[in-house]
């Protein structure tokens, strides 16, 4: 833990101050072939997924590793459903852990059991209880997804609910939910950002800023929310200097990032990811946003 600590000082002083832009976490997408369709996602495909090989994941983990990052994140498509050989997403897991990343996490939407997962943390997406999850996931969905969690047998599971037209009316009722669940550790909640083709599901900047007024007030009342108010607060406006190149990503087809691909899209003027206002909170020192971010990775 004290080298970490040493590790993460030494980073922040260097992006802070020397403007030394390296990341610090890496999202690999190790697949796009998935078990859903759900409809504000532009990443599975059923005609011809590409599928990444072990080492094709092992030279990616490395790359990432040796430009300065120590938490990933595998995601899909469906992490759960790769494979390769004997080779499952726990084994990818154990080969991050061995390169030397200090956290590693899965993002699931929990349609198969992951019994006794090896990832530090599991996120699994949440969009609304009951029939509001399922008006973007499908038939189901929430049912399975309940019934997996509650077997999953993992400490540090935690849901993520991205809003947007056809369940922003469900976000205090899943706050509730995520808190009254003895399974879900906490919640996150992001905006839909209209990327391409989704462009219908993005909420108005008037709504976005009722929903996130009423986040702050479940969250100072105590709910397991992971987004800090400092974080909140800066996606209201997004009048704020992103700091989006803290992560960076590697596609299902191997295209490196070294940020997300809204400023490609040219969408970054209605960003729905709220990690954006949680990284700029931490380089302006709110207390409580860098807790927030320790507690999450380690």
């Amino acid at each position: 833990m004290v080298k970490q600590m040493f590790y993460l000082a030494k980073w922040f002083f260097g992006a802070k101050f020397f403007n030394q832009k390296k990341p610090l976490q890496s999202v690999i997408f190790i697949s796009d072939k998935c078990n859903l369709a759900c409809k504000h996602c532009n990443v599975y495909n059923y005609e011809n997924p590409n599928i990444k090989t072990y080492e094709q994941i092992r030279e990616e983990l490395i790359y990432c590793y040796e430009q300065g990052s120590r938490f990933i994140d595998f995601e899909g498509g469906e992490p759960f459903i790769w494979e390769d050989g004997e080779k499952r997403i726990d084994d990818l897991i154990d080969l991050a852990k061995s390169i030397g990343f200090y956290s590693c996490t899965i993002t699931t939407n929990a349609q198969r059991p992951f019994i006794n997962s090896r990832a530090d943390s599991i996120w699994v997406s949440l969009d609304g209880v009951g029939e509001y999850h399922e008006r973007i996931r499908g038939k189901g969905t929430f049912a399975n997804l309940e019934k997996n969690i509650s077997t999953c047998n993992h400490k540090a599971l935690s849901v993520n609910m991205a809003i947007n037209t056809l369940n922003y009316e469900s976000v205090a009722k899943t706050i509730e939910y995520a808190k009254n669940s003895p399974y879900i550790k906490s919640i996150s909640l992001n905006f839909h950002t209209p990327f391409k083709g989704t462009e219908y599901l993005a909420l108005d900047m008037e709504k976005r800023q009722e929903i996130i007024d009423m986040i702050i007030s479940y969250k100072k009342k105590g709910y397991p929310i992971m987004n800090s108010v400092a974080g909140l607060k800066k996606m209201k406006k997004l009048d704020f200097t992103p700091q989006c190149w803290v992560t960076n990503f590697i596609f299902s087809d191997g295209t490196k990032t070294t940020q997300c691909i809204g400023k490609e899209q040219g969408v970054c003027d209605k960003c729905g990811f709220c990690m954006a206002g949680e990284m700029n909170a931490v380089f302006n020192f709110h207390p409580s946003t860098i807790f927030a971010g320790l507690k999450l990775r380690l």
